[in-house]
């Protein structure tokens, strides 16, 4: 029995194995390739990008060189994009402006909407809370065309703020967090209250530190969420100057595939530590959903 069950595990962990290696591939390619002279690079895929560039249907007749390790380490790409070329950095930027302000406010905002919605006890709780379920179900690209018209009567279109604002009041934090603080024993919020705690002490000392795990999961996964965002910056920012990297990086040409490899890099920086430093957390909020730990 002992043999199977280690047999079993054996087998499972392969799997899980190789298909981590799978999808971290094209990360570790990315990296890997940053580092590589443009001459190398276009001995290994310049047969890619010069068949894109002859227009119309093509194939591609010779096989493609993927390597992992280039032959010499070269920092020409990180030196171009960082010192020589201020475009990427602006667009760098960008990202960061429109993004951070969105993750801080968009928790803010659904810490708060969900304690109200876990407290209050009104006829009128479950159709509102329906109605935020049905807006986070809807994809982005259904409510474009409203938020582009309500931006446009408001004065925001072509401002930062027709970004922000739909972002920071977004329904997906306060469904999680909703749930969440419903599984918080009732218990503690009457201990709470009989030792004369009001509601923003309950809020701020009895229900924040027990989501501690909720909120990090969730500020990861709206960073991640509009640090990607390409759909909005192209309908609500006409202005090139203001978009963010994500939009930017689809106008490199094939010419400059080292920058491509480069600013890829640089652009998965924020993300990667951002999940590295709260991946504890976003484990046990994910797998714990909202249990206390005694």
């Amino acid at each position: 029995m002992k043999k199977k069950r280690y047999f079993s595990r054996t087998v499972i962990f392969l799997i899980c194995a190789f298909f981590a290696v799978i999808f971290l591939m094209p990360t570790v390619l990315t990296i890997s390739n940053s580092f590589m002279t443009q001459s190398e690079l276009n001995a290994n895929y310049g047969v890619i990008f010069a068949s894109g560039q002859q227009g119309g249907t093509s194939y591609i007749s010779e096989k493609v060189n993927l390597k992992f390790i280039p032959d010499k380490v070269s920092f020409d790409q990180y030196k171009t994009v960082l010192f020589m070329s201020p475009d990427y950095l602006l667009k760098f930027w960008n990202s960061v402006i429109l993004v951070v302000p969105i993750v801080i406010f968009q928790v803010a905002i659904a810490s708060i909407a969900a304690y109200s919605f876990t407290r209050w006890r009104g006829k009128a709780r479950a159709f509102i809370f329906f109605f935020y379920v049905i807006l986070m179900l809807m994809p982005y690209q259904v409510t474009l065309v409203p938020n582009y018209l309500v931006s446009e009567w408001l004065g925001l279109l072509d401002t930062r703020w027709a970004i922000i604002l739909p972002g920071i009041f977004a329904p997906f934090s306060v469904f999680l967090l909703t749930k969440f603080m419903r599984r918080i024993p009732y218990s503690l919020i009457e201990a709470a209250k009989i030792d004369g705690a009001g509601e923003w002490s309950v809020f701020a000392k009895v229900c924040m530190p027990q989501c501690r795990a909720a909120l990090y999961s969730i500020a990861i996964l709206v960073f991640i969420d509009y640090w990607n965002m390409v759909e909005q910056p192209l309908v609500l920012l006409p202005d090139a100057e203001k978009q963010p990297l994500s939009v930017y990086l689809s106008t490199i040409n094939s010419g400059e595939v080292g920058l491509a490899f480069a600013i890829a890099t640089i652009y998965m920086v924020p993300t990667l530590l951002l999940f590295l430093h709260g991946e504890e957390y976003l484990v046990e909020g994910i797998a714990t959903q909202g249990s206390v730990k005694g």
